[in-house]
């Protein structure tokens, strides 16, 4: 191996979305016991999800797995109103981990639908995400994936039309159809603030300044991540080498011959533990040197819904009353 330098992007790893969705599942786990049922992955991370299976989530796809009275989370993408009351029918204890951004999508959506607004969603089909989104109206919204769906699209009627976008796309593609869709739709609704969250675009602005500082670029993430596979996508259309890898053994040593210089990141549901293996990994093949690239600090946190607070929490709250 040639490679002597990494050099770390900056921010990289986990979100508030994914710490809140995690923390939902721990707390869950501590103060219910196991087992605690999740639909779907919490968050979209192979050792993240071993993990809490290891604590005592189970997680599963069809909610007629799951036992009457059980507590049972949504994960972190959100799931339709026909998952969401089925699961109030059959009487679960219910925690929502999902993303507070992708629920403001769902509340937008919600809003402008009483509003007689139909919508074009921007988004990959299959993803739970999308799913969520979606499922929120029973008809009257469209998925369009690329620029090519936009021509094509047919909703039923555009004085009242609007459009919304999975929170986890290339921020590149997004704008591409956006346009498309603003040159077909003139007068289109868009959101106040762009769909896309705050840590997608981040951890892409990092990866445009990383890419330019490196010969390599290493994305940490599971292939079902798709924030993930758009930090990946974007350094190789940048035209820097790039591989995505859900963990250290993944790496292969031919990678990083003639090249002297590795940048790393990770997806936003990838943990830093990863990463720290990743960084041991290549100090093994000859790496000697690891830096930070200058970025932006993140402070975002989100509350966690009712019902979660520790005993111990509790006690030390009455302590400084």
């Amino acid at each position: 191996m040639s490679a002597r330098d990494i050099v770390l992007a900056e921010p990289r790893g986990f979100c508030a979305g994914v710490d809140r969705a995690i923390d939902i599942v721990e707390r869950a786990l501590l103060k219910f016991g196991a087992p605690i049922y999740v639909r779907h992955e919490i968050v979209h991370n192979t050792y993240v999800v071993e993990t809490l299976k290891a604590k005592g989530a189970i997680f599963i796809e069809d909610l007629a797995e799951v036992p009457a009275g059980a507590t049972l989370i949504f994960s972190a993408h959100g799931v339709s109103k026909a998952v969401q009351n089925e699961a109030k029918a059959r009487g679960f204890q219910i925690f929502d981990a999902t993303c507070p951004l992708v629920t403001k999508v769902h509340v937008e959506v919600a809003k402008l639908a009483r509003e007689g607004y139909e919508f074009l969603m921007i988004g990959h089909a299959g993803h739970p995400e999308v799913e969520g989104t979606m499922g929120q109206l029973s008809e009257g919204i469209h998925l369009v994936q690329t620029v090519e769906d936009v021509a094509t699209v047919q909703p039923a009627q555009t004085e009242r039309l609007a459009v919304v976008t999975q929170t986890t796309l290339s921020v590149d593609d997004a704008a591409e159809i956006t346009a498309a869709v603003k040159a077909r739709f003139p007068h289109i609704r868009e959101p106040k603030q762009q769909d896309i969250c705050y840590a997608t675009q981040n951890r892409q602005d990092a990866v445009r300044q990383l890419s330019q500082q490196v010969d390599i670029v290493i994305v940490v993430g599971s292939p079902t991540s798709s924030n993930s596979n758009r930090l990946r996508d974007l350094a190789e259309r940048l035209g820097t080498p790039a591989y995505m890898v859900d963990n250290a053994d993944e790496l292969q040593a031919q990678w990083f011959e003639q090249r002297q210089t590795v940048g790393l990141t990770a997806g936003a549901s990838a943990p830093e533990v990863l990463v720290k293996a990743v960084i041991e990994r290549l100090r093994s093949l000859g790496a000697v040197s690891v830096r930070k690239m200058d970025g932006i600090v993140e402070t975002m946190h989100f509350p966690l819904p009712k019902g979660l607070k520790l005993e111990h929490e509790t006690s030390n709250k009455a302590g400084r009353a």
